[in-house]
């Protein structure tokens, strides 16, 4: 790990010329301001000569005398490097810094000994230094995530802007806040990648971890490290953002293009549907209760609106009764984050109306919706949690007793499996697949669908379409 981190920390050679060089054009550019201001005298020149000299050696290993000549403090300064970087890269940065200051040295009295003749030709008669560079448009990274943060979160869900900072704040403790975006090259965007590789799962629930700096984090050994659908999602937010930065004049390039890593193989935890006869005994348990098991008519209509809605399980709990409405002869559910501030939708795309399936209203849910029209809530006995929203009491009933306790409770089979069954039963149906992600709340993408279709479905088409689904199908 300590290898690693090293490799991590190490500068490529052209970078760390690129900081040499940037730091002594400048310096180059006060020198010959100066001259032009008010000369040099003459005492000054042959201690510019004598430096120029020693740094000479200094350039082919011969002379350390050369390092009283230079400031460490004030390179160190504008280079934006952490002390990590620094110890790593010190001695490469040492021999750089003799050849900057030679060469720059060497321009400088180059044109102080113009400055000794005229010249009666068409050229003026003290020929600068080359311009500098015109510098490139650039922010830095902390202000940059925070514009991108503030445009964005408009369009999206609270609980998705929260993870898309969080992603962020990955780059911003790794570069530094003021690290401007222009200096962040390809490498760099390759030496976070690794970072990602590296870092444990349970970096954010940890609290030893928690308080432990990022790249302190990486060398913990024996923790399990995120899965690359985790790393994605970051270098995903992180392509998203440099894109954004680019087209807005915060960054001359864009970086993390084509960097994804492979998936893992498919892991026995990784959600998926119910098998139909898991479907059969799911229904048969929370519509007849043969074992007793269903004590509460928020735990079945919750769980079977799951079932036959393909909803989020927060969708779901927080539901309002007004949320429940009717168009014609079609019953519907308006999944929204309209009301309170408790209310919430994963994404645009998650502000949808879903037909009640026929199956749910034969069985009685919507008198289950007029008992409870004296109050707001559908499911008031769900409370609300800042990081669960309102699902976490159904969500772990159904997973720590009621799928336990009917004898199928297996790594993948959760709450959510129920929206995973939904989806691959009506693909299984012949739903084409814009209507199902119309159904479950996912963005339809492709110009057709959002740009000739963006008005979407009709509730009719839905319907049609959710009642193709039928409990143990999939056989």
């Amino acid at each position: 790990m300590l290898r690693n981190n090293r490799a991590l920390m190490r500068l490529r050679q052209d970078e760390i010329r690129t900081l040499v060089q940037r730091y002594f054009r400048a310096q180059l550019d006060k020198y010959l301001e100066h001259m032009n201001d008010r000369g040099f005298p003459e005492q000054s020149i042959d201690t510019m000569r004598q430096e120029l000299a020693v740094q000479g050696n200094a350039a082919e290993g011969e002379d350390l005398l050369a390092d009283t000549y230079l400031n460490n403090d004030a390179f160190r300064e504008v280079s934006g490097l952490n002390d990590q970087q620094w110890d790593e890269n010190l001695p490469s940065l040492r021999r750089e810094w003799r050849k900057g200051r030679r060469d720059m040295l060497t321009r400088v009295l180059e044109a102080v000994e113009r400055l000794e003749h005229y010249s009666y030709d068409e050229a003026p008669a003290i020929a600068s230094a080359l311009p500098a560079p015109a510098p490139q448009a650039s922010s830095s990274l902390g202000v940059a995530v925070d514009d991108f943060i503030a445009e964005h979160s408009r369009q999206w869900a609270d609980k998705t802007t929260g993870q898309n900072r969080a992603y962020l704040n990955i780059l911003v403790e790794y570069f530094g806040p003021d690290r401007l975006l222009a200096t962040i090259t390809k490498q760099d965007a390759s030496e976070v990648k690794k970072v990602l590789q590296a870092l444990p799962s349970s970096r954010n629930t940890k609290p030893k971890f928690k308080a432990m700096p990022l790249m302190q984090v990486i060398k913990e050994p024996g923790h399990k490290k995120i899965a690359a659908k985790t790393i994605n999602s970051h270098i995903q937010m992180f392509k998203m953002f440099f894109d954004w930065a680019e087209r807005h004049g915060h960054a001359p390039h864009a970086l993390f293009e084509g960097m994804k890593v492979p998936k893992d193989k498919a892991s026995e935890s990784e959600r998926k549907p119910f098998t139909p006869d898991q479907a059969r005994l799911i229904y048969t348990e929370l519509t007849e209760n043969p074992s007793g098991l269903v004590r509460k008519d928020s735990h079945k209509w919750g769980m079977l609106l799951g079932m036959f809605t393909g909803a989020r399980l927060n969708e779901i709990c927080q539901l309002d009764i007004a949320d429940v409405k009717q168009d014609g002869d079609t019953w519907f559910l308006n999944i929204t984050d309209e009301g309170d501030d408790t209310k919430s939708v994963k994404s645009k795309a998650g502000r949808r109306k879903v037909p009640l399936h026929s199956e749910l209203i034969r069985i009685g849910f919507l008198e289950f919706v007029d008992c409870r029209r004296n109050g707001t809530r559908l499911f008031p006995d769900y409370s609300y949690s800042a990081n669960g929203g309102y699902g976490r009491n159904l969500g772990r009933w159904c997973n720590e007793s009621f799928l336990p306790k009917l004898g199928i409770k297996q790594p993948g089979l959760v709450f959510h499996s129920l929206r995973h069954t939904v989806v691959t039963r009506l693909g299984q149906a012949n739903v084409p697949e814009p209507i199902i992600q119309c159904i479950v709340g996912h963005a339809r993408s492709g110009v057709t669908q959002e740009v000739y279709l963006r008005e979407g479905y009709t509730l009719a088409q839905l319907k049609e379409a959710i009642d193709r689904f039928a409990i143990g199908q999939g056989r």
